[in-house]
C-alpha cells in the first residue's frame, strides 16, 4: 500500500494561514493525478490544490472551514488501490455497473473556532455572503455580519471589511 500526503502549499510570505472552502471530494473517491481535491481561501487568492498523484482517497485531515498553514497535512490518498482496480479493469468482458461507495462521515471541526466560524456564517442574512477568512474574524472579535458593510463581488464580506469595521491595535516590534 504507497500512501500519498495532500499537504497544504506553501503559502506567500506576507500570508500565515489560510481557510479550507470546500472539499471537492469524499473518503473512498477516487481521484485522477491534478485533479482537484479541495479549494483554500487565504486573505488575497482561492487557489485549488489538485492530488499529486492518482488513487483513492482514504482520509481528511481537516474539514471545511478549518485554518491551516502551508505544508501542513491536508489528506491521504492510496495510490496502489488505484493501481489494482487498472490492472484487474482489462480482464473483465463485460462492462459492469460500478459498486456503490461507503463514504464515511466527514470530519467535524472540534475546535471552538470553528464552531464560532460556522456562528458567525450563520447569523448573517441570507442574502449576506462571508468569506471564511472573514467569518472566523467576525467569530474571535465578538462581530455580527450585519454589523459589516461587505465591499467583495456581490457585496461579500471580507477580512478588509471586518478591518475596517474593527481596527486592530498596531502591532508591536
Amino acid at each position: 500500500m504507497a500512501i500519498i500526503e495532500v499537504v497544504v502549499p506553501e503559502l506567500s510570505e506576507s500570508v500565515s494561514e489560510a481557510s479550507l472552502i470546500e472539499w471537492k471530494k469524499k473518503v473512498g473517491d477516487r481521484v485522477s493525478a491534478d485533479e482537484v481535491l479541495i479549494e483554500i481561501e487565504t486573505d488575497k487568492i482561492v487557489m485549488e490544490v489538485p492530488a499529486p498523484e492518482s488513487g483513492v482517497l482514504v482520509s481528511i485531515q481537516q474539514g471545511n472551514g478549518a485554518s491551516v498553514t502551508g505544508g501542513q497535512l491536508l489528506a491521504t490518498i492510496d495510490t496502489s488501490a488505484a493501481a489494482s482496480a487498472e490492472v484487474s479493469a482489462p480482464k473483465q468482458a463485460a462492462p459492469q455497473q460500478p459498486a456503490p461507495i461507503q463514504h464515511a462521515p466527514a470530519p467535524q471541526p472540534t475546535a471552538p473556532a470553528a464552531a464560532a466560524v460556522a456562528a458567525a456564517a450563520e447569523t448573517a442574512a441570507p442574502s449576506v455572503k462571508v468569506m471564511p477568512s472573514a467569518a472566523k474574524m467576525m467569530a474571535n472579535l465578538g462581530l455580527n455580519p450585519a454589523d459589516v458593510v461587505g465591499s467583495g463581488k456581490g457585496g461579500r464580506i471580507t477580512k478588509e471589511d471586518v478591518r475596517n469595521t474593527h481596527p486592530q491595535p498596531a502591532a508591536k516590534s
